[in-house]
């Protein structure tokens, strides 16, 4: 990989952010991750959404909403069928990926 630039994926309402994670890094990472097929990207933003991009033509699939502060992160479950969303609310939610339904919050950080 050169490392060039593939695709901008616009539609959340403040800016999704990558940066070089280093040691002692301070303040929150916002997170992106591919489905395990590679269809999809998952990202998470200060905005309080995670949302669901097709990579073939970077369009907007879903947008999951429910947190009340930053997604900090997003996981896609290795058979690929939920994403599981990180916050600064202090909670941890389950979505199905194939419709964005929300399944479980997790609480008690």
């Amino acid at each position: 990989d050169d490392g060039a630039h593939v695709r901008t994926l616009e539609g959340h309402s403040d800016e999704v952010r990558r940066w070089q994670t280093r040691a002692h890094a301070r303040g929150a990472q916002r997170s992106v991750c591919v489905t395990p097929d590679g269809k999809h990207v998952v990202t998470g933003s200060e905005d309080r959404t995670a949302r669901v991009w097709r990579l073939a033509d970077g369009k907007l699939v879903r947008t999951l909403e429910g947190h009340s502060n930053s997604v900090t992160s997003v996981y896609v479950t290795p058979d690929g069928k939920h994403v599981v969303t990180g916050s600064e609310d202090r909670t941890a939610r389950v979505w199905r990926l194939d419709d964005g339904a929300h399944v479980r919050t997790l609480e008690g950080h």
